[in-house]
């Protein structure tokens, strides 16, 4: 009996010293944190989508608060009100950037490209992308699984049954990038958002030489060239046998799209163009 009393106090009496031991280790080694990342973190919208670059809204908040510069630093689902807040909060100058707005650069519908197999393997685009080209002649486009449409947490990207594509809703898009990273053919990118939701773009990203290019899909951009020479602006390059559009440059003159003679560029939210009648004096003669 009284070596069982012992053996209590003992491990009793060890158990108190490791917990006083390490309690003077944490007292010596606590860092302690600034009060303001938690305010700047209810701040921040709670997403935690990863879009500004860090894995969750209490790094950025941690980022937004220790960093003197925050001009590289933006929440692109609070956009530029929050941003202006957290800044005025801080006492420091609010980054600023134009609103954007994911993208889907691909027309290949299931009436333009008409599909050469089916895939039967798990509905993924990673995984269909690993093992073969798709399930069409182009081996650009997109796959029509679903990954960006899963990745997106804004209800924002839904795959259109009847065309096989992705559709976007702008209204609810926030540009944060998930369809962009979870698409690995690299079809969706974010672009400025323009007032009324105007955009013109080059909707394919086939590479490949025009007449491989048109086989493929009716509305493939060939390369022509045509749309480049004809922008007064210098925003359209062609490369690899593709044309693309700089948003930064393009100021919507819409030329290039009555040239493309694929009709592989795009317009959107554009009043409806006015037709041009004859003269009455053509039509008699």
């Amino acid at each position: 009996m009284g070596s069982l009393i012992t053996t209590v106090l003992v491990v009793s009496g060890l158990g108190a010293l490791l917990a006083l031991l390490l309690y003077l280790i944490a007292k010596k080694f606590n860092v302690e944190e600034d009060p303001r990342i938690d305010q700047v973190e209810k701040m921040l919208p709670g997403a935690n989508c990863g879009g500004c670059g860090f894995a969750g809204c209490r790094g950025m908040s941690e980022a937004l608060v220790k960093r003197d510069d925050i001009s590289s630093l933006y929440c692109p689902v609070g956009g530029a009100e929050c941003m202006k807040s957290v800044a005025s909060f801080l006492g420091k100058a609010a980054p600023e950037r134009e609103p954007m707005v994911a993208v889907v650069r691909c027309a290949g519908s299931c009436a333009n490209r008409p599909k050469t197999n089916q895939f039967d393997g798990a509905k993924s685009c990673l995984v269909a992308s690993s093992l073969y080209a798709g399930e069409t002649g182009c081996s650009f486009g997109c796959l029509g699984l679903g990954d960006c449409a899963a990745k997106c947490e804004f209800d924002a990207l839904h795959i259109n049954p009847e065309t096989g594509l992705p559709e976007v809703d702008e209204e609810k898009c926030t540009a944060c990038g998930a369809c962009v990273k979870a698409c690995p053919k690299m079809i969706i990118e974010l672009r400025k958002k323009a007032p009324k939701g105007r955009k013109i773009y080059v909707s394919c990203v086939n590479k490949a030489k025009g007449a491989v290019a048109r086989k493929a899909c009716k509305v493939a951009c060939i390369g022509c060239g045509k749309c480049a020479k004809v922008c007064p602006f210098e925003a359209i390059t062609v490369e690899n046998n593709l044309a693309y559009i700089d948003f930064t440059k393009c100021k919507m003159c819409r030329k290039c799209v009555v040239e493309c003679p694929m009709g592989a560029i795009v317009e959107f939210g554009f009043p409806p163009r006015k037709v041009v009648e004859e003269p009455q004096s053509a039509k008699t003669e």
